[in-house]
């Protein structure tokens, strides 16, 4: 039965285990956020929820949205992945906490880009960025409490749960693709922004953005590839079968 689902999972052309990519991910993601603290600390001149500085609110936005919807979020999708052999009810309920903490940090991370607008006059949503972000954080938040209902609580029966997992795992790839675009999307609206208002455009700041950026896109790539690839050879189903009982 293993052997033919292996030939199963060959034949599909996922032959290859998952944790590979999830230990370049893993990588990726260290480097995404130290990249992001060094840009907005750095070269911005830090964080803050209250300041005389406007600028230094909205540097907790990119901070905030990178290490919740891209790396927590990519944590969550791989969860299932690193731990395969910790018992499914454990994993899931990682899954559902890491998503959770994801939801409140890009939902700060989305309150301090407004407050910033709003204290420097400068008018909202008049971006795509901007569009795509309360389109993500929407389908998000949706996304999330779907799967609470479906799969955690009170969940629905085996059957039902085995029929909505494919569909809740591809709308999960959906926003998670949704969110690592409109971040790339973030990058080059605030390095334009600022390559407008003077900084040089082959100076370190500029080049440190531009590789936050390509260091995002080789996460997603990888988380990606992680999720729909099988943590054994012999288990070419999605994040974990759906357990009968």
């Amino acid at each position: 039965m293993r052997g033919g689902r292996a030939q199963e999972a060959r034949a599909m052309g996922i032959g290859v285990r998952a944790a590979p990519f999830t230990y370049v991910a893993h990588a990726l993601a260290v480097a995404a956020a130290a990249m992001v603290l060094l840009w907005c600390i750095h070269f911005r001149g830090g964080l803050a929820i209250e300041a005389a500085n406007k600028n230094l609110i909205f540097n907790v936005h990119p901070v905030l949205m990178l290490i919740g919807y891209i790396i927590l979020g990519s944590e969550a999708i791989m969860v299932y992945k690193v731990l395969p052999a910790w018992n499914h009810d454990t994993t899931k309920l990682i899954h559902l906490i890491l998503h959770a903490i994801a939801i409140v940090l890009g939902v700060v991370g989305i309150y301090c880009a407004f407050k910033f607008h709003n204290e420097s006059g400068i008018a909202n949503l008049y971006s795509l960025h901007s569009w795509l972000g309360i389109g993500t954080i929407c389908l998000y938040g949706i996304q999330w409490i779907l799967g609470f209902v479906a799969f955690f609580f009170p969940r629905a029966s085996p059957s039902m749960r085995k029929a909505a997992l494919p569909w809740h795992i591809l709308f999960g790839l959906f926003v998670y693709i949704l969110a690592l675009v409109t971040a790339e999307l973030g990058f080059l609206e605030k390095l334009t922004f600022l390559q407008s208002s003077g900084l040089d455009k082959y100076g370190a700041e500029a080049f440190l953005v531009n590789f936050t950026a390509l260091v995002v896109v080789l996460l997603g790539a990888s988380v990606v590839v992680a999720a729909v690839s099988p943590a054994r050879l012999e288990e070419p189903h999605g994040y974990a079968p759906i357990p009968e009982n």
